[in-house]
């Protein structure tokens, strides 16, 4: 559309269509990039992160990267042979290290966000370290919805009893959604004295610290036992012009829940 009365011609008397963006009025969207973790084994896993998201998975966050080493370091025990569900899972690296080593399935989700699913299949299909047999998948899933969508995704058998492990790597700061994530896990975690979802974090605002930890306030009154197991303080933090205690930025804490009834 156009006006061509009083105003609506230019100085060379062209006419100005006024709904018209200006040539920069549109912000290129940015392009993703990519990060890399080494292994112990001194080999180096390539993750691709989306350009941006409003859900935060374009950063590769401390608690994930410090989360897949713990995991790798304690992989006979925790991962070989075992069935593994994330949330939330951004580029998916807590994962891909449980199916490089020997996980029985893995299910990693995120947000049902295109782009953010596209990127967890991109990062699993151009996974070059991953067993010949494929033994993860990438679902998008809403915290608090019926989960048949990934327990399907489980062993002939296992599919009514859920997965051996969890992963929930920088969560918390998502106060408003606690009481769906715990009632995800209840309902994924298999009712098993083995069974264990491992919850890692950083404070990153650390004036909301108490609201981070009521996820296991809420943990406790849903039938969860909850221990600390894990503290690091990393070399620098993420975001350096944040504001608040700089030790607490930089630390991730690790906590496990088991279900308090199986001891």
């Amino acid at each position: 559309m156009s006006s061509e009365g009083e105003g609506g011609e230019g100085g060379d008397g062209g006419i100005i269509d006024l709904f018209e963006e200006p040539p920069d009025f549109y912000k290129p969207e940015k392009e993703p990039t990519f990060a890399t973790h080494s292994l112990l084994s001194g080999k180096e896993l390539r993750v691709r992160l989306v350009g941006h998201n409003p859900l935060w998975g374009h950063l590769l966050w401390n608690a994930g990267r410090t989360l897949s080493t713990y995991l790798e370091e304690r992989a006979d025990g925790l991962i070989k042979g075992k069935t593994v569900l994330e949330l939330g899972a951004g580029s998916g690296l807590p994962s891909l290290v449980c199916a490089i080593n020997d996980a029985q399935q893995v299910v990693v989700t995120d947000y049902p966000d295109v782009d953010l699913i596209e990127n967890l299949r991109y990062n699993v299909s151009h996974c070059t370290l991953l067993p010949n047999t494929r033994n993860i998948e990438a679902e998008g899933y809403l915290w608090g919805t019926p989960t048949g969508k990934i327990t399907a995704h489980l062993p002939e058998g296992d599919n009514s009893l859920g997965f051996d492990l969890l992963i929930l790597a920088d969560l918390l700061f998502n106060h408003s959604e606690h009481s769906k994530l715990v009632k995800t896990v209840r309902e994924t975690l298999k009712r098993a004295s083995s069974s264990r979802a491992l919850v890692f974090f950083t404070p990153y605002r650390p004036w909301l610290l108490e609201k981070d930890l009521a996820f296991f306030d809420a943990a406790r009154e849903n039938g969860f036992l909850v221990t600390k197991i894990f503290e690091k303080v990393m070399d620098k933090v993420m975001f350096e012009e944040d504001p608040g205690d700089e030790l607490l930025r930089r630390t991730v804490y690790g906590y496990e829940l088991k279900w308090a009834d199986l001891g």
